[in-house]
């Protein structure tokens, strides 16, 4: 369990961070913008949460924000403290593991049951919340972002990018369960405008 006495330390003054296995890196490395989104990520998560508050779908939520920290905490582990490319969790190192992005699966494929086939592209809107749910998914997909670029210049666990890239998935689904079962999705019109 993690134990934190003093929010501040100075530490960090100098524009570096630590990281898990004790070296520290600039604030703006591809590693620390990538934990940074996954951060963000996860607070729009927490908005999307409330706005279902009471639901089985808020409890959910709080499964995936949980996660979201394991995510953080495998991107701030450097591989290399693990010999090389062993992806492996220990008791020294949290990794994100299969079975966290199978439950996503499951959970994308019983969401969808309900759902009628779409015709169409849908806008992020409706429902209050499904509009943070949208907000949530495109925090995310900018996460995923980050994380693939780290992993296109470092080792970075693959099961962690399957993850980031299954909860969008996730979260558009349950977007569309928070509009009423898509009843309320607002479609797009292609040149509606013009």
């Amino acid at each position: 369990m993690v134990k934190l006495n003093k929010i501040y330390t100075r530490t960090g003054d100098d524009g570096s961070t630590g990281l898990v296995d004790g070296s520290r890196c600039s604030k703006h490395a591809l590693r620390i913008e990538a934990i940074g989104a996954v951060d963000e990520a996860n607070s729009a998560i927490g908005l999307a949460a409330v706005a279902l508050a009471g639901s089985n779908h808020a409890s959910a939520l709080f499964r995936i924000q949980n996660d979201m920290f394991d995510l953080g905490a495998d991107l701030a582990t450097p591989l290399g403290d693990v010999g090389g490319q062993d992806f492996s969790p220990s008791e020294m190192v949290l990794r994100v593991v299969p079975a966290q992005v199978k439950w996503l699966e499951t959970a994308i494929d019983g969401l969808n049951e309900g759902l009628s086939p779409l015709t169409s592209f849908v806008l992020p809107g409706g429902s209050e919340a499904a509009a943070r749910t949208h907000v949530a998914r495109a925090s995310v997909r900018r996460a995923e972002r980050k994380v693939t670029a780290l992993a296109g210049a470092e080792p970075v666990n693959p099961a962690a990018i399957a993850y980031i890239n299954r909860l969008s998935d996730y979260l558009f689904v349950l977007a569309r369960v928070a509009n009423h079962a898509g009843a309320g999705d607002v479609k797009w019109i292609p040149g509606a405008n013009r």
